[in-house]
């Protein structure tokens, strides 16, 4: 199982500012190559102190220049609030200055507070999604495409320049319906049971397998991704702190997500969880080295290949990159040769 580092860019206090934010990104970046990880998970939200990343991509090209080795995961690029014959040459030039590194994930996005801000009807987004996902597909692999649908009319065009190799496709899926379908079209994959229980994240799992198994040879090599709320505590006090950090991330991650949309000035509410921090901490996984370890072997033998670790609460940020370092030492050794146990 590999791991892969999220670059949550969170914002908590405003005062903090951009620069010293995506300093940190980069930084946290640099350190993830040092310390082993198969890549970086890059989000992207708009108008919020969360998942602050407005330009994906950009952020990808920014750290390939200051990295060498590790994958670049878009985590995910919104489809439906962009334009397609824009957004693929985008995409083409972006995978040239990662120097072939870039993972495209892509999804319809999950709150209505920006989405709706930037003229889309959150109950558009799916039918919208699937059409951009079919446009982008065929602006990346045809030349001179034309379209006459829903969303997309136009005449014959040629995306410039052209993608010098099959840029990898990843889907961001919550349901396990969709996730089946999805990997049985021979996507890879991207979840997240976000704060809920251990079974809602194998039935998760087990829908990617099922699918896959059934795409056969077009499936193959196509990897499921999970995100995760995960950090290595130096001990139990520590766990405790991170735990209440990220209670107050889930207040306001919950209220642009389920919630009423309550933001001032681009900072969202934190707003009441009817979810304890104790139950909380059963879902997550900070914890110390022992239970960690334990936790996360599970993960392996049920099929994840790829844990997406996401660590930034609001904590500093020389804890999270000794976080990072420590996770690296103790924890992922363990781990790296758990294979799948069979699924009756």
């Amino acid at each position: 199982m590999d791991f892969n580092h999220f670059l949550s860019s969170y914002m908590p206090d405003p005062g903090y500012g951009g620069r010293r934010l995506y300093r940190d990104m980069v930084e946290q970046a640099v350190q993830a190559e040092k310390c082993g990880y198969r890549g970086v998970s890059i989000p992207e939200h708009h108008l919020i102190n969360i998942l602050l990343v407005p330009s994906p991509l950009q952020l990808a090209v920014k750290i390939a220049s200051v990295t060498s080795r590790i994958d670049l995961v878009t985590s995910v690029a919104v489809l439906p609030i962009r334009d397609m014959r824009v957004f693929a040459g985008e995409v083409v030039q972006a995978d040239i200055l990662c120097d072939g590194r870039l993972t495209l994930g892509v999804g319809r996005g999950a709150f209505a507070y920006e989405i709706e801000r930037l003229g889309l009807p959150m109950a558009e987004t799916k039918k919208k999604f699937e059409e951009s996902l079919a446009v982008l597909e065929a602006l990346l692999t045809r030349e001179e495409v034309s379209w006459d649908g829903d969303y997309y009319r136009f005449d014959p065009i040629t995306v410039m320049p052209r993608p010098e190799r099959t840029i990898p496709l990843m889907l961001a899926v919550m349901v396990p319906e969709g996730i089946y379908h999805t990997a049985r079209k021979g996507y890879h994959v991207q979840t997240t049971p976000l704060q809920a229980s251990h079974a809602v994240l194998l039935d998760q799992v087990n829908a990617f397998h099922r699918g896959k198994a059934e795409a056969g040879t077009a499936a193959k090599g196509n990897r499921l991704a999970l995100q995760r709320g995960i950090y290595l505590a130096c001990d139990a006090a520590d766990a405790r702190a991170k735990l209440e950090l990220a209670s107050t991330y889930y207040q306001r991650f919950d209220n642009v997500y389920t919630g009423p949309g309550i933001v001032d000035n681009g900072c969202i509410r934190p707003l009441p969880r009817k979810q304890t921090i104790e139950e909380l901490g059963r879902s997550l996984i900070i914890c110390e080295r022992a239970e960690m370890i334990d936790r996360l072997a599970a993960y392996a033998e049920a099929g994840i290949d790829e844990v997406i670790v996401t660590s930034n609460f609001g904590q500093e940020q020389s804890e999270t990159l000794d976080m990072m370092a420590r996770l690296s030492a103790e924890v992922m050794p363990h781990l790296s040769g758990i294979r799948r146990k069979s699924v009756a």
